[in-house]
């Protein structure tokens, strides 16, 4: 079964706990103020880090889970600040993750209930950068994939862009990881391909080399995977590694590195 169909099972939301799981609880049919008391006793909403979340063993398919409501609930509340949902933003979504036509309807419940919840972002994108603290590549797919979504029309607005950049900050993400998302998604692209390396212009070449091959590992598809990313996600995160590739070639050939 693919993600996708995971994705409203009561279960589902007690074990995720926090927003994201009081948000499926409630469209799986369990009444929401019964899930915060069950599971804000594990993960809170702002306060203190549960075992279950604080674990760096969440169980795989819970941390997938997440990261795919997390997509769905950030993008919705994206285009609640942004003021309109536009249909090719609706049209990425499905064509870059992938969403089986049997499964649009459970997506759009979701993407809904969370354009009419009160709660702000906020509170969601603390449960990820928790969950995730470990892996903050994953994270910044989790970035790379609403990048996705906004830029579908061709167009990012200024209101887009500062979400993301305050999702960057809850996140924890450095200035290398926002360049490396923003030129994989903005055509104007990066200024400096040594921002995306993560390394200053006057490094060695040996420096160089080595923060490239740490990036092209810690951003691989498998890795990411393994880490949390489900598979449905893994076109968005080859788009990034041909970026870091791509910044890399550009120094290399500056640099005449062999």
């Amino acid at each position: 079964m693919s993600i996708w169909g995971k994705l409203l099972g009561g279960a589902t939301g007690f074990a995720l706990g926090g927003p994201l799981g009081a948000l499926l609880g409630g469209l799986a049919g369990h009444a929401v103020d019964h899930v915060r008391s069950t599971t804000q006793r594990l993960v809170g909403t702002d306060g203190p880090i549960g075992d279950a979340e604080a674990s760096h063993d969440t169980d795989d398919n819970t941390r997938k889970i997440a990261f795919t409501i997390a997509v769905i609930v950030l993008g919705a509340k994206m285009a609640k600040a942004d003021g309109t949902v536009r249909r090719s933003e609706i049209r990425a979504f499905r064509e870059v993750f992938h969403v089986p036509p049997e499964e649009l309807d459970n997506v759009g419940r979701i993407f809904n209930q969370a354009r009419r919840d009160s709660r702000g972002y906020e509170p969601y994108a603390k449960q990820m950068a928790r969950l995730f603290r470990h892996s903050p590549h994953v994270l910044e797919e989790l970035l790379n994939g609403l990048f996705h979504i906004a830029r579908a029309d061709g167009v990012v607005t200024e209101g887009e862009l500062a979400y993301l950049r305050d999702l960057a900050r809850i996140f924890a993400l450095d200035q290398a990881a926002w360049e490396r998302v923003y030129a994989g998604n903005m055509p104007e692209g990066p200024d400096n391909p040594y921002t995306v390396l993560g390394v200053d212009p006057d490094a060695s070449d040996a420096d160089i080399k080595a923060a490239y091959r740490q990036l092209v590992r810690e951003n691989h598809p498998d890795r990411l995977t393994a880490q949390g990313m489900p598979r449905e996600f893994v076109d968005t995160a080859n788009d990034k590694l041909a970026t870091i590739n791509e910044a890399f070639e550009t120094i290399r050939k500056q640099r005449g590195l062999t």
